[in-house]
């Protein structure tokens, strides 16, 4: 793995994600600081940054600096490509001084753009089609839970972006049962819906692509949702919450349909009332802060893996 770029998780074999996974766990739970400090010793990050950012911004920053590496952030508008540098030629000079660069774009052609002219890794901190750190977290964090993955049912109610992009595709490479309910003319990527019916007929799963949440949900182990205004969408705001609010909406009365063990996940940042209540988000079956949590961890392993 080590070299890897990581531009979304269809490049990935079912048994490299499970290396991933095992990694956090071993970072997290097994290797002292110590340990853990000397990995990415003398190694620079640059984090480039089109995007606002929380999650994504602080745990890769921390993760860099807990490996003994160091992170530059950069943002769009601090460099030259605010000013109409090309993304390749920003590439180019980036690759003589870094060892790799964590992107988080606009556009997905601006990562494979970059992969094409850096040696060095590049590592998507999401695009406008994918989200690919934000799934190995979420499954970490499911098995973490449950202790298994395979056979279990992820059901994902609300606009087909690129968190549901990404969960198709590392869903069904590791057997997880996917249901993904959203409404007409807001369906995932097609391709992901491809790459995710290939992975599963090889992995014995099943995916599922609806326009009704309760067939989704029915006897689902975790129900996942995101915001119905993904960034850069917010002039389609009122007709987008006109469209899914109240039938998309995560409540207590969707949760319902749930298996009685399941728990509830969100990518964040979460718009209470919007696709997801306070009582569920706050609620017992919520293990949101546990999911945040685990970005800095599978942060923390992909880099051990790629630099």
């Amino acid at each position: 793995m080590r070299g890897r770029d990581l531009l979304t998780l269809q490049d990935y074999t079912r048994e490299e994600i499970w290396q991933i996974l095992k990694m956090t766990h071993k970072l997290k739970h097994e290797s002292s600081p110590e340990e853990s400090s000397r990995i990415l010793a003398g190694k620079n990050v640059a984090m480039i940054f089109q995007k606002p950012s929380t999650r994504t911004h602080v745990s890769f920053e921390v993760a860099v600096r807990q490996l003994g590496g160091h992170a530059l952030y950069l943002g769009w508008q601090q460099l030259q490509l605010g000013r109409g540098e090309t993304v390749a030629d920003t590439a180019r000079v980036l690759d003589r001084y870094v060892d790799g660069i964590v992107a988080r774009v606009f556009a997905q052609s601006d990562l494979e753009e970059m992969a094409r002219y850096a040696k060095i890794p590049i590592i998507n901190a999401l695009s406008d089609l994918y989200h690919p750190c934000q799934i190995l977290c979420d499954l970490y964090t499911i098995w973490e839970k449950w202790g298994a993955l395979e056979g279990l049912k992820l059901a994902y109610v609300g606009d087909g972006n690129n968190v549901c992009n990404s969960l198709l595709i590392g869903c069904s490479k590791v057997g997880v049962n996917i249901s993904v309910a959203c409404p007409n003319g807001y369906r995932p990527y097609e391709r992901a819906v491809e790459w995710a019916l290939e992975n599963a007929r090889q992995a014995g799963s099943k995916v599922e692509v609806t326009t009704d949440p309760r067939r989704a949900v029915e006897k689902a182990n975790i129900l996942y949702t995101d915001t119905f205004i993904s960034m850069g969408m917010e002039a389609e705001r009122e007709e987008r919450l006109r469209v899914f609010i109240p039938k998309y909406q995560v409540n207590i009365n969707l949760f319902g349909y749930a298996a009685g063990d399941a728990v509830f996940m969100h990518c964040l940042p979460a718009h209470r009332e919007e696709e997801v209540t306070t009582d569920v988000i706050d609620g017992p079956k919520s293990v949101v802060w546990d999911q945040a949590e685990n970005r800095l961890h599978t942060s923390k392993a992909l880099l051990a893996l790629i630099l």
